[in-house]
């Protein structure tokens, strides 16, 4: 089987690592076009052999990236197409049919209540998606909780399909000496409690609300910020009036490479090890991904939103812990965890069942009722 992943861009984000750790996972024979943006997911995945292709389109209405994305397709003979994001979507679905492949599977990463990927959810954007999405196959969501937001939306229930992003847990397991090695590379004081955040600096995450907390906090509170995006010359100034600017560290966008294959050191799994407690302030969040990494490293985790986490029976992840409010709800959480110390980092169950395997795996029987043309709508 051979199969073409089409997606909006490839800088550092969730879904964008999300497909790459696919298509390592996959028994498939995977190319990727990327609409936009051909960064640093896209070098990796060159590194990883996979063809990548750059379509070189200039906003959402460059029209003429359509013809060139159904040559592609043609020329590529492939029996599945796999979008994802709103643009990969919408221009993805209806290359794939102009093309003349009716396997067309696209998945939902990122669709909350009231936007989808940074845009307000309006009428237009809705008829939109509804309008492509009827020319595929089976449209993936993430987790439940997007599964449900899609069928308010209009998705008839039996096209949607439920496969949960998934982390290879290995990656993530607690290292005691690249901690170490890490937080020292870092700068970081010896006894600093190290409070992380991970993800797009975009206002939707929150990440001022983490700031607006550490200046109750004490002094040997530090708060890491792994992540690149548009707010983060806001969140320094932000934290600069906050008085903790000396206590707030950037790292920029951190792909989840290996760094025994010529990466930094400080890639995603050894900075999330740096950690002592992971926070999510984000309201609105698909999936939670980063909350998943770190309940895999062993960390204890507060967060707002995490459909993760929530759609797991009770107990399945014992330290992670919702907070509703502001920043003065991270204080109080904040030192409660802290209060209890330190805990055997090793991972709960709710870590071990997002493993990508399976993911991959329940892919695979998508993908063949999809090119069987077994459909339920």
């Amino acid at each position: 089987m051979k199969a073409l992943h089409v997606i909006t861009g490839l800088g550092v984000g969730g879904a964008e690592q999300q497909l790459r750790l696919l298509v390592r996972h996959l028994p498939v024979d995977c190319d990727v076009v990327t609409l936009t943006n051909p960064g640093a997911v896209a070098e990796d995945l060159t590194a990883d052999g996979v063809r990548v292709m750059h379509l070189g389109m200039h906003g959402n209405r460059d029209l003429s990236a359509l013809p060139r994305l159904v040559r592609e397709i043609r020329g590529g003979r492939y029996d599945v197409v796999h979008t994802h994001l709103y643009r990969a979507c919408v221009y993805g679905r209806i290359a794939a049919r102009l093309a003349g492949v009716r396997a067309v599977v696209a998945t939902e990463h990122s669709l909350g209540d009231s936007q989808m990927e940074g845009r307000r959810l309006t009428p237009g954007v809705r008829g939109l998606y509804l309008a492509s999405e009827r020319l595929g196959r089976a449209t993936v969501a993430v987790s439940p909780t997007v599964a449900e937001r899609l069928r308010r939306w209009g998705v008839p229930g039996p096209r949607i399909e439920v496969v949960p992003n998934g982390i290879d847990v290995e990656r993530f397991r607690f290292d005691a000496a690249r901690r170490e090695s890490t937080r020292r590379r870092l700068g970081l004081p010896q006894d600093a409690y190290v409070v992380g955040g991970v993800g797009r600096l975009t206002a939707g995450k929150r990440f001022e609300v983490l700031i607006r907390a550490l200046a109750e906090l004490p002094d040997d509170v530090w708060l890491l910020l792994v992540g690149g995006g548009p707010e983060e010359n806001v969140l320094r100034r932000t934290a600069q009036a906050a008085g903790v600017a000396d206590r707030v560290l950037f790292t920029g966008e951190r792909p989840n490479t290996d760094a025994s294959q010529g990466g930094s050191g400080l890639d995603l799994p050894s900075l999330i090890g740096a950690m002592d407690t992971l926070a999510s302030p984000c309201a609105e969040e698909a999936f939670g991904l980063a909350v998943v990494e770190a309940l895999a490293a062993g960390l204890p985790v507060l967060y707002v939103s995490c459909p993760a986490v929530d759609d797991l029976p009770p107990g399945a992840a014992p330290f992670a812990r919702r907070v509703q409010g502001g920043a003065d709800s991270f204080v109080r959480a904040l030192r409660q965890v802290r209060a209890q110390g330190p805990r055997p980092r090793s991972a709960p169950e709710a870590a071990h069942h997002y493993s990508i395997a399976r993911s991959a795996d329940r892919l695979m029987d998508i993908y063949t009722a999809a090119t069987l043309g077994v459909s339920s709508a």
